[in-house]
């Protein structure tokens, strides 16, 4: 229901990666200009923002500004990211909460917790009853005096754990089965309200605790923060498997920090790129701690996929070839335009083979009689691919070659395709 529901999405910088907790105004605006002038869209806060919150275990809960690490309030962060020219994003998880807070002080009753036992803590958060008006409207209170401070235009609503000791403080007995229901209630009411007084915002919830990925939070909020895992190699599984049941347009996907912050893999900053495409595309780390080789080529994605987004987000998506099958070693998807005119197909190998033979994919959802010119994102010498003009019928049924032509005994020399983690995305256009 989202007026973007059916609009291009933003390419965004996240500063999480970046900064973590340890961030003020004027780091925030650093990474800003860079991103701006690289060509990205939208800056978003992420967590930290708040309350005394400098570390995972304090201050959720207490929304109202960090003057400490916002001097000048939120005003005058978001008046200075608009002056980049990009708008302005921020980080909430209104439905949890740490103990070390001043609102647990305040109300403990309003958690989610069974009389007499010791709750289960995640992530040093607790869950608050948000099957109570009462906690709602307050969240609601204190998110809208944060939102009424500057003009926001997107918000990634975070749900970082699970549901445990779903007990209600105020309900009877009898009705404590009905608190699963009621909660979920109370968060599309959140959703509600925030969407009727700002309806221009971009929502992003979250799939992770509260496993959010579904039709009912799709209603508020047209995409969805796919994984905290950002690992290009996890993201191939993830985002091909998340296509069975959703649109690409609806998946957040960003290229992130390496070694990677979760499995400490070290993977190619164009494979990174060329994963989060096919997604709502974004970049989450420290563009000033990137060396002007690698900068270029965030410019070179960036007006890629600016160029491309209507063709990813709207067109059709074809599975390929699945990363669940056989060894796994090879993932292949493509999207192509309404008219059948253009095409992109992204092709990933996450293990280096010796000796291999040829490979080819057959591809999907062309037009027998067009003939399609093929080239690789990028241009130029790519494995020894060579621009091709080939008809539809013969890349759905025979297939397009991807192998290496300098692959095995004839490797002459590293030409940036050979080595573990490669990817290339194939650019059909009639």
């Amino acid at each position: 229901r989202d007026p973007y529901a059916h609009r291009r999405r933003p390419v965004l910088i996240n500063n999480w990666e970046a900064t973590y907790f340890d961030f003020t105004t004027d780091t925030l605006v650093t990474i800003a200009k860079e991103a701006a002038n690289l060509g990205i869209e939208l800056f978003v806060m992420d967590d930290g923002w708040f309350g005394e919150r400098n570390h995972d275990d304090r201050g959720l809960g207490d929304w109202w500004v960090n003057k400490t690490k916002l001097p000048g309030g939120l005003e005058d962060l978001v008046f200075r990211i608009h002056k980049t020219g990009m708008t302005f994003g921020i980080w909430i998880e209104p439905e949890c909460i740490n103990e070390d807070s001043c609102l647990y002080q305040e109300h403990p009753d309003w958690v989610l917790s069974v009389p007499g036992r010791n709750p289960v803590r995640a992530r040093n958060q607790l869950v608050l009853d948000f099957s109570r008006k009462d906690v709602v409207d307050y969240i609601f209170e204190k998110i809208c005096a944060v939102l009424d401070q500057g003009k926001i235009e997107y918000i990634k609503w975070d749900m970082n754990r699970c549901m445990s000791e779903v007990y209600s403080r105020a309900g009877r007995p009898e009705e404590q089965g009905m608190v699963f229901h009621r909660y979920i209630l109370g968060v599309y009411s959140l959703y509600e309200k925030l969407i009727r007084r700002y309806p221009h915002i971009l929502l992003e919830s979250c799939a992770s605790g509260g496993a959010r990925f579904d039709p009912g939070m799709m209603y508020y909020a047209p995409q969805c923060w796919t994984s905290d895992d950002t690992d290009a190699v996890e993201r191939l599984k993830i985002q091909y498997g998340t296509s069975m049941v959703y649109p690409l347009s609806s998946m957040g996907a960003h290229v992130s920090a390496v070694p990677n912050h979760q499995v400490l893999r070290t993977t190619p900053i164009e494979t990174r790129a060329n994963v989060a495409c096919f997604g709502t595309f974004g970049y989450e780390l420290d563009l000033n701690q990137l060396m002007e080789e690698e900068l270029e080529k965030v410019r070179r994605q960036i007006a890629f996929m600016k160029e491309n987004r209507d063709l990813i987000q709207f067109g059709t998506f074809y599975r390929l070839i699945s990363p669940f099958e056989g060894r796994g070693n090879v993932t292949a998807w493509m999207v192509v335009s309404g008219d059948r005119k253009r095409a992109l197909v992204g092709y990933y190998r996450i293990l280096e083979p010796v000796n291999e033979g040829y490979r080819k994919i057959r591809l999907a959802g062309l037009e027998e009689g067009i003939r399609y010119h093929v080239s690789i994102q990028g241009g130029g010498y790519h494995g020894g691919f060579k621009e091709i003009d080939v008809y539809g019928d013969e890349l759905m049924n025979f297939g397009l070659i991807v192998s290496d032509s300098s692959s095995g005994d004839n490797k002459e020399k590293y030409d940036g395709t050979n080595g573990d983690y490669q990817s290339r995305i194939y650019m059909l256009e009639a």
